[in-house]
C-alpha cells in the first residue's frame, strides 16, 4: 500500500510514517497544500492521511479537490486532527473523508482507519 501523509508539522508526520514503513507500506510525506495535490496527481496512492488544520489549503479543501479528480474516487482519505469533537465527525465524512483519526493516534487506530488490518 502506498500512503501519502500530509501534515504541516513535520513532527506529526514522523510516527505514522515510521509505523507504515515498518508494516511494509510505502509512505510519502507532504507539508500540505499544493504539494499534496501535486503528489496525488503524480502518484499512484492507495490512501492519504490528511491533517485538517493547515495554513493555506485546509485538509477539508484538499479532500474536496482530490475527490473532484478521476483518481480521487478510489483513494482512501482519512482526516487526521487534534481538534475534532464527536459531532464534527459527521461533517468530515460528508466532506468526502473515509474516516477520522483524532491525535494522538495509536498504531492500531491508524491501521484500522487505512484498512490495513
Amino acid at each position: 500500500m502506498k500512503v501519502l501523509v500530509v501534515d504541516d508539522n513535520p513532527i506529526n508526520r514522523l510516527l505514522p510514517i515510521a509505523w507504515l514503513k515498518r508494516s511494509g507500506c510505502e509512505a510519502v510525506e507532504s507539508a500540505g497544500g499544493m504539494d499534496a495535490l501535486d503528489k496525488v496527481a503524480g502518484g499512484d496512492f492507495d490512501a492519504m492521511l490528511l491533517d485538517l488544520s493547515m495554513p493555506g489549503l485546509s485538509g477539508t479543501e484538499i479532500c474536496r479537490l482530490v475527490r473532484a479528480t478521476t483518481a480521487g474516487g478510489a483513494l482512501r482519505i482519512v482526516a487526521y486532527t487534534a481538534h475534532a469533537v464527536p459531532d464534527a465527525v459527521e461533517g468530515f465524512m460528508a466532506a468526502g473523508f473515509d474516516g477520522v483519526l483524532i491525535k494522538p493516534i495509536t498504531k492500531d487506530a491508524l491501521f484500522a482507519a487505512l484498512a490495513l488490518q
